[in-house]
């Protein structure tokens, strides 16, 4: 039977390393993180330089000049958001789901115990999706895979965040007979009030205290990450919004946290409010306090809003695990 320690994972797409901190949570090992972007795997390099990294194309990777990844006994794949019918036609967005079809035929070329593709939540049920679905489904189950799908909210499993992710996890029998989608954690979510007061009283902003009380709630999506769009920002005008009610200005990123003498006029210009920095950000995004994101602010902040909590993938990650470790003698 296998162990939780001796599991390995093959991960592609691996960005800020997100899922890949989640899986290693779970007790997987990396045979390989497989990136193209220099600025992400500087980000990866920093955090963990014992992590085997590999600077590739997805659809340029081969397994075979890679002997660890043959032996992974989970392939994950955090793909770019893969987009609906209303705009998958552009040339522009056929990127996403070439990525999609790549990481499907590595699980041919690697054929692991186990698959983890995360994506849009629209992913898993929604009919605007259904052909890229399919697509995932028809793959895997030719391959021999029994297929999960979930749509979870990181706030239910401890992250400061109202942030749903789609999964499909696939594992081949007997082991699927043991998985389970991870049940969320006892009580309510942190606040952002609670995650960053520490921070944003590092420089001594006077107001923190009073900010932190008024921010009692889990922040809205962050997103801004894609490489398409210009500088950074926390979202949509309704997720600005709810950053102005919190005392934040959400259509920009700050280089620093707030100093001492920092204005906080609520019924002024929200423009004065202060902002939210990158490494602010990622605490809301669950990786931990030290986790230093590489590169300038725009392109930093991007690695962080493409990345999934770690507190989520790790429990997604853990049930994989559980159910690839079941002993083959218990029915399962």
């Amino acid at each position: 039977m296998s162990t939780a320690s001796s599991l390995r994972f093959l991960e592609v797409c691996a960005g800020a390393g997100g899922l890949a901190l989640g899986l290693e949570d779970a007790g997987f090992a990396p045979a390989g993180l497989v990136e193209n972007d220099a600025t992400a795997l500087e980000t990866l390099n920093i955090n963990r330089p014992s992590w085997p990294l590999i600077q590739a194309d997805l659809k340029e990777f081969d397994p075979v000049n890679h002997p660890a990844a043959l032996d992974a006994d989970l392939l994950s794949a955090g793909t770019p958001r893969v987009k609906s019918t209303a705009t998958v036609n552009r040339a522009s967005d056929e990127v996403e789901r070439e990525l999609v079809a790549a990481a499907l035929y590595l699980v041919g070329a690697i054929r692991p115990r186990a698959v983890l593709i995360e994506n849009v939540p629209g992913l898993v049920g929604k009919d605007e999706y259904a052909a890229v679905r399919g697509e995932i489904e028809d793959e895997l189950h030719h391959l021999g895979f029994r297929l999960f799908s979930a749509v979870l909210n990181a706030c239910d499993f401890g992250v400061p965040q109202d942030r749903k992710h789609g999964f499909f996890v696939a594992l081949r029998d007997p082991w699927a007979n043991a998985f389970s989608w991870p049940v969320p954690v006892d009580g309510p979510a942190p606040t952002v009030g609670d995650v960053l007061y520490r921070s944003m009283a590092t420089q001594g902003w006077e107001h923190a205290p009073t900010w932190a009380a008024r921010a009692q709630r889990v922040a809205p999506t962050l997103v801004g990450g894609s490489d398409r769009r210009g500088g950074p920002d926390l979202g949509p005008s309704r997720a600005k919004k709810i950053w102005a009610e919190m005392g934040i200005n959400g259509g920009t990123v700050a280089d620093d946290v707030p100093t001492a003498g920092t204005p906080w006029d609520l019924d002024g210009d929200v423009k004065d409010l202060p902002a939210l920095t990158v490494s602010q950000a990622a605490l809301l995004q669950g990786f931990p306090s030290d986790w230093r994101i590489a590169g300038r602010k725009t392109r930093g902040y991007r690695q962080v809003g493409q990345a999934v909590p770690p507190p989520l993938a790790a429990a997604v990650g853990r049930q994989i695990a559980a159910a690839l470790t079941t002993s083959l003698s218990d029915g399962s």
